[in-house]
């Protein structure tokens, strides 16, 4: 079963940012590790669901032409676009996933702390809808915490297990400590593609 939507209406009810993303160490740096780990300097379009109060939001839009964020909480929807007021490129809008995937396209696909609030038939379909969404080339990055949360539907682990056997992602870095794990993954150009197609180096002309 997934985690039920009166979880996310409680934790929004007395607080606009009830995780502290906006204050805590612990969260600046993941999101530093986090836009780090993008492989490419820039983005055509990119999608973050499961986007909170923006605060991660705000750094993809620095590297991103255009970008779509959204959450389930209209409270959080509001956060945001406060947050991300006067970027003309970035839209915020209020989802519910996996069944108001965007129809669009995108290169880049960000799953931040959003997986492990589905159970395993639900985070599959939404995998899959990422997959046929995402280009040729495209990055999907997931970072998920790993201590237990008995609001939780899966851990971070079981989440990261099943990402990196989901057909049709080829995984090209990852970054693991005690508090969370992060992968990330591109979506095969051609069937010989391996890690090596996708070096930042190389395409450099370092390599």
């Amino acid at each position: 079963m997934n985690t039920p939507a009166e979880y996310f209406a409680e934790m929004y009810r007395d607080a606009d940012d009830p995780w502290s993303l906006g204050s805590r160490w612990y969260e600046q740096r993941k999101y530093a590790i986090t836009a780090a780990s993008l492989p490419r300097r820039t983005y055509r379009r990119a999608f973050e669901p499961a986007c909170s109060v923006g605060v991660l939001s705000a750094l993809l839009a620095d590297r991103c032409e255009r970008l779509l964020s959204c959450d389930r909480s209209g409270r959080a929807v509001t956060a945001a676009r406060r947050r991300l007021a006067g970027r003309p490129h970035v839209r915020v809008e209020r989802r519910v996933l996996p069944g108001e995937w965007p129809a669009e396209r995108f290169d880049l696909i960000v799953l931040s702390e959003m997986l492990y609030y589905f159970g395993p038939a639900d985070a599959r379909a939404l995998l899959a809808r990422a997959v046929e969404s995402l280009e040729p080339g495209g990055t999907l990055l997931a970072v998920h915490w790993r201590h237990p949360v008995a609001e939780h539907a899966q851990s971070g682990d079981a989440v990261h297990e099943a990402l990196r056997a989901a057909p049709g992602l080829l995984r090209i870095a990852g970054h693991e400590e005690p508090d969370f794990l992060l992968d990330v993954l591109v979506r095969p150009v051609r069937q010989d593609d391996d890690a090596r197609s996708f070096s930042v180096a190389a395409a450099e002309g370092l390599a």
